[in-house]
């Protein structure tokens, strides 16, 4: 059993890596057609032609939960449940937290939610493919927990 919650531990760290290669390597590559939506807003658009990016990171993870299923390969569920794990952190903390989807999550004191919020700003600074940064979701630069650190012990 615990073999199975390091392997799913593992998964989850393991596509933050994956995240960060594939935004900074493919979103804003090859496949900048999809992304670009994402960093030039369309006002009064609800979804975005980055919002199938979902569909392409969802797809491993249910074919490994159909084969681990199917044939009781509960190494390739474990994984399956790392990605998906991640994708559901993904959509809370990108979508609903950063991006404010949804009114949910608004305000926060945390400095590490302060720092990463600061970090995707720093991101969406680059409207266009070139000279991103911050490309990860849950791992950014230390110097953001520093700067949230200083912003929130100063008054208001």
């Amino acid at each position: 059993m615990w073999m199975y919650i390091l392997i799913t531990t593992g998964a989850f760290l393991l596509m933050e890596l994956v995240a960060w290669c594939t935004h900074k390597y493919l979103m804003h590559g090859l496949l900048w057609h999809l992304h670009r939506d994402h960093h030039k807003k369309t006002e009064g658009r609800f979804f975005e032609k980055n919002d199938y990016f979902f569909l392409i990171f969802a797809i491993p993870g249910m074919l490994l939960f159909l084969i681990g299923t199917l044939g009781q390969h509960w190494v390739l569920f474990s994984i399956a449940a790392g990605i998906t794990l991640y994708g559901f952190t993904y959509f809370v903390v990108h979508d609903i937290f950063i991006h404010q989807r949804f009114n949910l999550f608004r305000n926060t004191h945390n400095v590490y939610l302060l720092a990463l919020r600061r970090a995707h700003k720093m991101h969406h600074k680059h409207i266009d493919k070139e000279d991103g940064e911050c490309f990860g979701m849950l791992f950014f630069p230390f110097r953001y927990i520093r700067e949230a650190y200083k912003a929130r012990k100063q008054p208001a």
